[in-house]
């Protein structure tokens, strides 16, 4: 088997067997194979595409590349949520408790931020004590006896994607939809959940700007996950602003306090009823979504959701407290008010460029290295469709620096007040396979 001649198989458009997959993986993975052919096959793929069979086996191939998690030690159907990257987007703090309430299990796997893309484990860091650095014996035993558990993402999951996706980067082949489902759901099936729902964004802090493309890699990733025998189901979300009112460590776990009280940003709660529904769904717990809705709200009112956080906390060595007293998170030494200049109505808040604005005062990481601030970050006092008045305050910079006028100059650019606006639908569709 040549390498040349997958590559012009597929530049003329035919269809790639799994061995010919196999064999450019696993010969990509150890160096067999040099980088200037891996980018001249992901062209052709870019530009001919995959059909559902070879999107499976492009996925098992790189799932296959490196380590895999056994989870089967643990009791039940162990269901994974996945999200495509948002401003704001503090789900995995809200249905992780709120799931395992339910005696679901959720052993999940998160990773850091970067860029203007919060990490669940900076998140989880904010809480005193909170460590996720537990061995795989722990991670095991805490979901078994407790149903949830949060740990480091492993070194060696998915070697191949790793280096693919390094390739991708700089040879124009990044948005691909065969390309970036393999991706995802390489690492979600390496990781070892028997089901898989999936958070796809769409809109100006999305990856993939129209619904329509959002639509398409849902559907993608939903058939890969099935064809593999992972359950999957996917939500089409809004992430034309920020998700929620708070972007940084400390204050979004303030907000996923507030939430799994039934106190939260009502968008906030909208998604994660969406995500956890299917959670539920697909792990049997209920035989609708309405259903599972129904019985997720019921451990948000009769406070087992929150009473499971304050175990989780307390179990990875956190400070359970701050459930009950939000005041011990790290907290900022200045709040600085950004009015508005004039009346109106809020028409767009461009969630991207307000995520740097929150990374650029220490919430997130330029590079791998950077260090960050826990403590730090906006809060937003208006979203899309509020109606303002000049002088009102549009966001609360959380800062531990006085100096932020290159902040305030992109929060100003970036949230725009006009006669009229409408706000964006939240949950774009479901798709369900």
């Amino acid at each position: 088997m040549r390498m040349v001649d997958i590559i012009a198989k597929k530049r003329d458009g035919k269809e790639l067997t799994a061995e010919e997959i196999q064999f450019f993986i696993q010969g990509y993975t150890n160096g067999d194979i040099p980088d200037y052919q891996a980018s001249s096959l992901a062209m052709a793929i870019f530009f001919q595409d995959m059909n559902d069979r070879e999107r499976a086996d492009l996925t098992m191939a790189m799932v296959n590349s490196g380590e895999t998690i056994d989870l089967s030690a643990i009791d039940g159907i162990k269901v994974d949520k996945h999200s495509t990257g948002g401003v704001g987007d503090t789900t995995t703090l809200v249905l992780a408790p709120l799931v395992a309430a339910l005696d679901i299990p959720v052993a999940k796997m998160s990773g850091r931020g970067l860029g203007h893309t919060g990490g669940t484990i900076d998140k989880l860091e904010a809480i005193e004590g909170f460590h996720v650095e537990i061995s795989k014996e722990e991670f095991v035993k805490l979901v078994n006896e407790h149903k949830i558990a949060v740990i480091g993402q492993s070194g060696n999951l998915t070697p191949a994607d790793k280096k693919l996706y390094a390739l991708r980067d700089v040879t124009g082949t990044v948005n691909s939809i065969p390309l970036i489902a393999s991706s995802i759901m390489s690492k979600k099936i390496a990781a070892g959940s028997d089901a898989i729902v999936l958070d796809v964004k769409t809109g100006a802090g999305a990856f993939m700007k129209t619904v329509e493309e959002a639509k398409e890699l849902a559907k993608a990733m939903v058939s890969i996950g099935n064809s593999v025998g992972r359950k999957t189901m996917a939500v089409i979300s809004d992430m034309s602003q920020p998700l929620g009112y708070a972007i940084g460590n400390a204050l979004e776990v303030r907000e996923a306090i507030d939430t799994l009280q039934g106190k939260g940003p009502a968008d906030l709660e909208e998604l994660c009823l969406a995500l956890g529904s299917q959670m539920v769904y697909l792990a049997g717990k209920a035989t609708s979504l309405e259903e599972a809705e129904e019985k997720l709200r019921e451990v948000m009112r009769n406070g087992k959701a929150l009473d499971k956080f304050k175990e989780f906390i307390r179990n990875q060595g956190g400070n359970e407290q701050v459930v009950d007293r939000p005041e011990l998170l790290p907290q900022a030494a200045y709040q600085i008010q950004v009015p508005a200049e004039q009346d109106g109505v809020v028409a767009a808040i461009t969630a991207d460029e307000i995520g740097t604005a929150a990374m650029k005062l220490g919430a997130g990481r330029a590079t791998k290295e950077s260090d960050i601030d826990l403590a730090v970050g906006l809060m937003l006092n208006k979203k899309i469709g509020d109606t303002v008045r000049k002088g009102e305050s549009l966001v609360t910079i959380h800062a531990n620096r006085e100096e932020v006028d290159e902040v305030i100059r992109m929060i100003r650019e970036h949230i725009q007040i006009a006669d009229h606006a409408v706000a964006p639908q939240l949950v774009y569709d479901v798709v369900t396979g």
